[in-house]
């Protein structure tokens, strides 16, 4: 099978689908991999490391859709900002597309995946099971987002982290409240611990206290009921707007007394909870950071603004676009590994050569494939983002 590999083209994207190692692993499998001029130049691997990995490289886009039996991007296709064409426009029919293509967040685009007759798979769409952990791009992404988080936390305080004890006096330690013990959380919960920092951190789910105590934090048990924080597939789930309210009121003082606050609560799909208001951030010190991991779904935070750094209540409040893009070496690393670990599930238990020669059939039968098939032969498969187009195009219709 020929792998394409295209450049990114995300104003800030700075990731690559695979590195060179793991294209030396599928060329060692017997698959072709062409790999787009400079699509890992940000991310430090050159056009050289990969032709002695055993790529070839593409001149360009266009070159590398129209060969290219299955492409694996980061990012769902776009407009390229410098040629203004429409990458959706370059898959040929047929073809294969897998990358995180968020389709509940993107509905229009998933229809014209579907007009393109292009075979889709989203991996932000994988079932929290055993069997899928390897493939897990979610979670290696939240990993680096975590850690950065509390790097941007400790460096924008105006703050040591750690207990000093100096000639002029003893410096206490920060304190550093995560409000979700994810992926992303546990991971702030761990730096900023390895900083010095005394932490609490505080989920819906009692589940993961035993994770948050082993990493040196403090449980926040607050006298809240929620049931079903999480859907079926292990995602969290969007819950009812007076679980919401309770929350607020019983973070209230946590928030109020901690240093800086990270917040990582998002919901697949849908606008992320606003669990700090502008009332509690003005109780809080001046001084004192919150760093907000859901700014891209609309924020935790209700200064929120993405991309940008606001000031209120001589309160700093971070909201960083896309944190895995600024360590694109090892970001690339992760999701290069999670992405052929799924191209080799996928070609062993989704697709198989038909009876044309460049032609595949697709099965369903297995639940990982399945769950993550958004578009094939011109139909939505996946439900809800079937379901959330038809919205769309009810509405279209309906304006019209």
């Amino acid at each position: 099978m020929l792998i394409g590999v295209p450049k990114e083209i995300l104003s800030g994207e700075r990731r690559v689908a695979l590195n060179p190692e793991r294209v030396a692993y599928l060329v060692g499998k017997g698959h072709k991999v062409l790999v787009e001029a400079g699509a890992g130049s940000e991310a430090f691997f050159d056009d050289g490391a990969y032709t002695q990995a055993g790529a070839q490289l593409a001149p360009d886009a266009q070159a590398l859709y129209t060969q290219a039996d299955l492409v694996v991007k980061v990012r769902a296709p776009g407009v390229n900002p410098a040629t203004r064409v429409d990458e959706l426009t370059l898959l040929r029919e047929g073809s294969m597309l897998v990358g995180l293509l968020e389709p509940l967040a993107s509905p229009a685009r998933v229809g014209d995946l579907a007009a393109r007759k292009v075979t889709s798979f989203s991996l932000d769409a994988l079932p929290r099971i055993t069997r899928a952990q390897s493939m897990d791009v979610l979670s290696s992404m939240a990993t680096i987002a975590g850690y950065r988080a509390a790097l941007i936390g400790a460096s924008q305080l105006p703050k040591f982290f750690p207990l000093l004890m100096t000639a002029a006096g003893t410096i206490t330690p920060a304190k550093v409240l995560v409000l979700g013990a994810g992926v992303a959380g546990l991971q702030a919960i761990a730096t900023a611990r390895r900083l010095g920092a005394v932490v609490q951190a505080f989920d819906t789910r009692p589940v993961v206290r035993e994770q948050v105590e082993s990493l040196g934090a403090t449980f926040l048990t607050l006298p809240l009921e929620v049931e079903h924080a999480q859907d079926a597939g292990g995602y969290a789930r969007q819950l009812e707007e007076e679980a919401y309210a309770a929350e607020r009121k019983l973070l209230a003082d946590p928030v109020r007394l901690a240093d800086v606050v990270i917040t990582t609560a998002a919901i697949p799909g849908a606008k992320a909870p606003v669990l700090i208001t502008e009332e509690m951030v003005a109780s809080m010190r001046a001084g004192s950071v919150i760093v907000d991991l859901s700014a891209a779904t609309g924020g935790n935070c209700a200064l929120t603004v993405l991309g940008q750094q606001v000031v209120a209540h001589g309160v700093i409040v971070e909201a960083p676009a896309n944190l895995a893009a600024s360590m694109p070496l090892h970001a690339s690393q992760l999701f290069a590994r999670n992405m052929t670990t799924f191209v080799d599930h996928l070609l062993a238990q989704g697709v198989k050569a038909g009876a044309i020669e460049g032609a595949y059939d697709l099965s369903l039968d297995d639940e990982i494939v399945r769950s993550t098939c958004i578009t094939h032969e011109g139909r939505i498969l996946h439900k809800v983002a079937r379901e959330r187009w038809e919205a769309l195009e009810g509405a279209v219709a309906a304006h019209d």
